[in-house]
């Protein structure tokens, strides 16, 4: 039984695809905690362990060279051959959130060139605008999102990526083109809606809607560098975000677990570059909101 379900596990790390997203989602949700498998490789050496049996204990190896292989790479250092370009962050800052001032000055006090903010709310704006002007003079607000940078900003637009079914005003994407010392990218801001985890499974219509929609967007960008910045509520391997990661690169260093802030399980703030490399992710202190900042390395 053991080798059995170490052989079952290592096949889910190797191929979550072969689950289907036909009932429930059954697929994203899987992928969205496909990391934590790892824990349940560690179990079964434990079990086989225990039995002192060498059929499992070889079983047990499928999984762990799974996990490696997948995860393994997240866990390396940046090399430092290659510096960064460009550093950004991306934070969810809560609608809720009781010191925007506060929650402002911690994420400026990582140097970052570009701050993404979602869940603005009107009575918190002139706090983040007031608190972020010295050091970030060029910003964007569209709706409920934002982008703060140190570079000026140009041809600043909204992004539609509000799915069908959602009638209430619903205004959670923009892009600008950010004129770096490096050249001009395209820097894509986005907050796609939440999914829920029910007992029928995962709810992520409406997010799965919305990550076509912004990945059309992305797809018809002309410019050759791109960034999209958000809370994509979801994570890389989650299959409801293939319209963009098919599309963009993702972090070759850092698992940046993000949500919830008070014990991360999954990251579903996301930095995604094409035509550049997002080197490697980190998450920063807690702020006052139930995510926690990513930041992240650009080499352009």
């Amino acid at each position: 039984m053991v080798a059995a379900a170490a052989v079952l596990t290592a096949a889910l790390l190797a191929f979550p695809g072969l689950v289907p997203n036909s009932v429930g989602r059954m697929g994203s949700l899987l992928e969205t905690f496909l990391p934590w498998l790892g824990l349940v490789a560690v179990v079964l050496l434990g079990l086989a362990l225990l039995r002192r049996s060498a059929v499992a204990l070889v079983a047990v190896l499928l999984p762990v060279a799974a996990w490696t292989h997948h995860f393994g790479p997240l866990l390396l250092p940046a090399a430092r051959s290659a510096g960064d370009d460009l550093v950004v962050v991306q934070h969810n800052v809560s609608d809720e959130n009781a010191d925007p001032a506060g929650t402002a000055r911690a994420l400026a006090a990582a140097g970052p060139d570009l701050i993404a903010l979602e869940e603005l709310v009107p009575a918190a704006l002139p706090v983040y605008e007031g608190t972020l002007a010295a050091r970030y003079p060029y910003h964007a607000v569209q709706g409920t999102v934002g982008l703060w940078s140190r570079h000026p900003l140009s041809e600043t637009r909204p992004v539609d990526i509000r799915p069908r079914g959602i009638t209430e005003d619903w205004d959670r994407g923009l892009r600008a083109v950010v004129h770096t010392p490096h050249g001009e990218i395209a820097a894509y801001v986005a907050h796609l809606p939440s999914v829920r985890v029910r007992a029928t499974g995962l709810a992520s219509s409406w997010r799965d809607e919305s990550a076509r929609l912004l990945g059309a967007a992305v797809g018809a960008e002309e410019r050759e560098r791109v960034l999209v910045l958000g809370d994509l509520n979801g994570t890389v391997d989650d299959r409801g975000l293939a319209p963009l990661t098919t599309r963009l690169g993702t972090a070759e260093r850092g698992l940046a677990l993000s949500f919830p802030a008070g014990f991360p399980v999954a990251r579903i703030d996301q930095v995604m570059a094409r035509s550049a490399t997002v080197r490697h992710l980190r998450t920063l202190p807690a702020t006052g909101s139930d995510h926690l900042p990513v930041a992240a390395g650009i080499a352009l």
